[in-house]
C-alpha cells in the first residue's frame, strides 16, 4: 500500500512531466520562428525552411492545411504517450528501488493492467484512423481541374508541360551555388533556372511520371508529394491559396545527382499567369520535344 508521501511524489512527477510536455507541444504548435517570419506572413510567401523552425512549413493549400492539423493532432498523442511512459518510469524507479524493496514482488500477471495497455492503444489508433482516412480520400480524389501540368522526372532535372495551354513545355535545372547572387545564398540547392508558374485559387491537376528511374515530386508547403515512375502516370492535385514561391526537392533516392533536383513553384494571380503563358510560349518556342532521357 502506498504511503501519502509516495502519492505526493507521484503527483509531483505527473505535474512536472505534464507541464514539460504541454510546454513542448505549445511551442511546437505556435512555432514562434514561423509566426514572426515576414516570408510566411507577408503578402507573398517564400516556401523555404527557416532556421530553428519547429513545425512543418505553414500550409498554403487546403490539403496541406488538413495535413498540418493531422500532424499537430498526432504530435499531441505522441506527447501524451511519451509523458505517460516518462511518469511511469520515473515513479517506478523511485517507488520500487532496491533500498526500499529488498525483496522483489513475485507477481507475474495483472489482468486489469494488461487489459488497460491493450485497450488504450486500440482506442488511440481508432481516433487516428477517424481523423486520417477522410484526408487520404480527399488527397486521392482529383476534383474538376482548371489547369493541368505534366511533370517528368529525368536524371537529374525536371521537364514540365502544360497540355491544356498549347503544349507549352520546358526543362527546369538547378542554379549552381556559385551562380547565385549574394542575397540569394539561402536558396542554395533550391533555385532553378525555369520555375513552374501556376495560378492561385485554381484547382490544378498535376500528372507525374519519369523517363528513366523513380523520382518523387514533392512541395511540402503545398501538401504535394507523389512518386514519378517510368511507364506510369500518377496524379495529385492542389489549390494554392497565396501568391509566392514554394520550393521542394526530389524525395526519392534516384542516383548520383539526387540532391540536385530542386523544384520551384511560383504562384501568381490568374491575370499574371495568363500574361506569363503568352511570354513563355515565345520564350520556349524553339523547344519542340521534351529532352531525351540521359
Amino acid at each position: 500500500m502506498s504511503s501519502w508521501f509516495d502519492r505526493f511524489v507521484f503527483l509531483v512527477i505527473c505535474i512536472a512531466v505534464s507541464a514539460a510536455a504541454m510546454l513542448a507541444g505549445w511551442i511546437s504548435f505556435i512555432d514562434p520562428v514561423q509566426q514572426s517570419s515576414p516570408t510566411r506572413n507577408g503578402v507573398t510567401a517564400l516556401g523555404v525552411p527557416l532556421e530553428w523552425q519547429l513545425n512543418f512549413s505553414h500550409p498554403f493549400s487546403p490539403l496541406q492545411s488538413k495535413l498540418y492539423g493531422l500532424h499537430n493532432f498526432l504530435l499531441g498523442i505522441d506527447l501524451f504517450i511519451c509523458g505517460l511512459v516518462t511518469v511511469l518510469i520515473i515513479y517506478i524507479c523511485w517507488r520500487f528501488r532496491a533500498s526500499k524493496n529488498p525483496v522483489p514482488y513475485r507477481t507475474t500477471h495483472n489482468t486489469p493492467l494488461e487489459v488497460t495497455w491493450t485497450v488504450i492503444p486500440a482506442v488511440l489508433l481508432m481516433f487516428i484512423a477517424i481523423r486520417s482516412f477522410p484526408i487520404l480520400l480527399e488527397y486521392d480524389t482529383i476534383p474538376d481541374a482548371d489547369i493541368t501540368v505534366k511533370v517528368t522526372g529525368r536524371q537529374w532535372y525536371w521537364d514540365y508541360a502544360y497540355p491544356d495551354n498549347g503544349g507549352l513545355q520546358f526543362s527546369s535545372n538547378i542554379v549552381p551555388s556559385d551562380a547565385l547572387p549574394a542575397d540569394q545564398r539561402a536558396l542554395r540547392l533550391l533555385a532553378v533556372d525555369n520555375e513552374v508558374v501556376l495560378p492561385t485559387n485554381t484547382n490544378i491537376r498535376i500528372q507525374i511520371t519519369a523517363g528513366d528511374v523513380v523520382h518523387s515530386w514533392a512541395v511540402p508547403a503545398l501538401g504535394v508529394k507523389r512518386d514519378a515512375i517510368p511507364g506510369r502516370l500518377n496524379e495529385v492535385w492542389t489549390r494554392i491559396e497565396r501568391e509566392g514561391i514554394y520550393y521542394g526537392q526530389c524525395s526519392e533516392l534516384c542516383g548520383r545527382n539526387h540532391a540536385l533536383m530542386p523544384i520551384a513553384v511560383r504562384a501568381v494571380s490568374r491575370e499574371r499567369f495568363d500574361q506569363w503563358l503568352a511570354e513563355a510560349k515565345q520564350k520556349f518556342a524553339l523547344v519542340t520535344n521534351l529532352r531525351d532521357p540521359q
